[in-house]
C-alpha cells in the first residue's frame, strides 16, 4: 500500500485496528487517509481500499457507495474521491448522531428521577452517563475540528483533488512522450538533409506544431486550474454541509451537558438546604439542651448537704419548678428572638 499509494508509515499508522487514533482525514499526493470512527480507508482516484472489511459499518459503507456509482445522477460531475470522502463523513456523522441521539434518551428520564430521588444508585447511574457524554463529545468535538481545518484551508482541499492531479499527470506524460517523438525525428532529418541557411517549410511547420502543443498544454493547465478552484468550492460546500451536521449533534450534547450541571447544581442547593435544616436543628436541640441544664443546675444545689427553711414551706418544690421552668422558658424565648434578629433561623 505504501508503494501503491506513495504513503508514509505513519499516515497508515493511523489505520492501524490496534490502536485508538482520533478521526484524522489527510490529503495526500495520491490518496487520501481516512479515519471517521468506523471507517477506515484509503481513497485514491479509482478506488477505495478499506479495512475490518468483516465489520457491519464497512459493509453498510462499502455497499452504499456501490449503490451511488451505479446510480449517478446525470450531470453530477463530483470526482470519484470527493463521492468517497462525502460518504465516508455521512457514515461518521449519522453513527455520531445516533449515538447522541441514544444517550440523550437514556438521560433526561434518568436526570429526572434523580430529582425527584437523591439515591447512591442513581447518582452512580448518573456518573456514568456523564462520563460516555464526555468521551463522546471529545470524539464529536474531534470530528469538528476536522473538517473545520479542512474547511480553513484550500491547499489541503486542493491536495485531495486526486482525479485532476491523476489527469495532468498524464497529459504531462503524453506531452512529453510527443515532445520526444519530435525531438527523435527532428534529429534524424539533420542528417539526412542538406543544411540550408534559410528554414525549409517542413521545418516551419514542425516548429508551428511545436508552439501549438505548447499552447495546447499551457491552455489545459489553465483550464484544469479553473477547474480545481470550482472543485475546491464543491468540495468547501460538501464539507460544510457535514460540518452542520456535525456542529448541530455536539449542540445536543453541549445541551445534554449543561442539563446535567444544572441538575448537578440543584441537587447541591437541596442537599445545601437539608444540611442548613439540620443546622438550624441542631442549634434549637443544643438552645433546648441548655434550658435543661439549668433544672440540673437549681437540683444540684438544693441537693446539697445544709439547712435552709425553704424545705419547712409548704409547696415550696412546686414554686421552684414554677420558677425554673419560666425562667427557662423565658431564656429559651430570648434564644429564640436572638436567632430571628440574627436571621440565623426562618423563624
Amino acid at each position: 500500500m505504501m508503494r501503491r499509494c506513495e504513503l508514509p508509515a505513519r499516515d497508515l499508522r493511523l489505520l492501524d485496528p490496534l490502536f485508538v487514533y482520533p478521526s484524522t482525514i489527510l490529503g495526500r499526493e495520491r490518496a487520501i487517509v481516512v479515519n471517521l470512527e468506523q471507517i477506515r480507508c484509503v481513497i485514491t482516484a479509482d478506488e477505495v481500499l478499506l479495512l475490518n472489511s468483516l465489520d457491519s459499518y464497512v459493509l453498510q459503507y462499502a455497499a452504499e457507495l456501490q449503490r451511488r456509482l451505479l446510480q449517478r445522477a446525470e450531470g453530477d460531475e463530483l470526482p470519484f474521491e470527493f463521492r468517497a470522502l462525502e460518504l465516508a463523513l455521512e457514515a461518521a456523522c449519522s453513527f455520531l448522531d445516533a449515538q447522541a441521539a441514544e444517550l440523550e434518551i437514556e438521560a433526561y428520564p434518568l436526570l429526572d428521577e434523580l430529582t425527584s430521588k437523591i439515591s447512591t444508585l442513581n447518582l452512580e447511574r448518573v456518573r456514568r452517563l456523564k462520563s460516555r457524554l464526555v468521551a463522546l463529545t471529545r470524539r464529536v468535538q474531534k470530528v469538528r475540528d476536522e473538517i473545520e481545518q479542512l474547511m480553513d484551508d484550500d491547499g489541503d482541499m486542493a491536495e485531495m483533488y486526486l482525479s485532476e492531479k491523476k489527469l495532468r499527470t498524464e497529459a504531462s506524460f503524453y506531452g512529453d512522450q510527443s515532445m520526444l517523438g519530435y525531438n527523435s525525428v527532428g534529429d534524424g532529418t539533420s542528417f539526412s538533409a542538406p543544411v540550408s541557411p534559410v528554414s525549409s517549410p517542413t521545418e516551419s511547420r514542425k516548429l508551428e506544431k511545436a508552439f501549438s502543443l505548447c499552447r495546447s498544454r499551457h491552455d489545459s493547465v489553465k483550464s484544469s486550474d479553473n477547474t480545481a478552484t470550482e472543485h475546491i468550492q464543491e468540495l468547501e460546500m460538501l464539507l460544510e454541509a457535514y460540518f452542520v451536521v456535525i456542529d448541530s449533534t455536539l449542540n445536543k450534547l453541549t445541551s445534554l451537558k449543561e442539563y446535567i450541571d444544572d441538575t448537578e447544581d440543584f441537587i447541591n442547593i437541596q442537599l445545601d438546604n437539608v444540611r442548613n435544616q439540620l443546622i438550624q436543628f441542631e442549634l434549637l436541640l443544643t438552645t433546648a439542651t441548655f434550658v435543661v441544664a439549668i433544672f440540673g443546675v437549681v437540683a444540684g444545689i438544693f441537693g446539697m448537704n445544709f439547712e435552709t427553711s425553704v424545705f419547712s414551706i409548704q409547696n415550696a418544690f412546686q414554686w421552684v419548678l414554677i420558677i425554673t421552668g419560666v425562667i427557662g422558658a423565658f431564656i429559651f424565648c430570648g434564644f429564640l428572638w436572638f436567632f430571628k434578629y440574627k436571621r440565623l433561623m426562618p423563624l
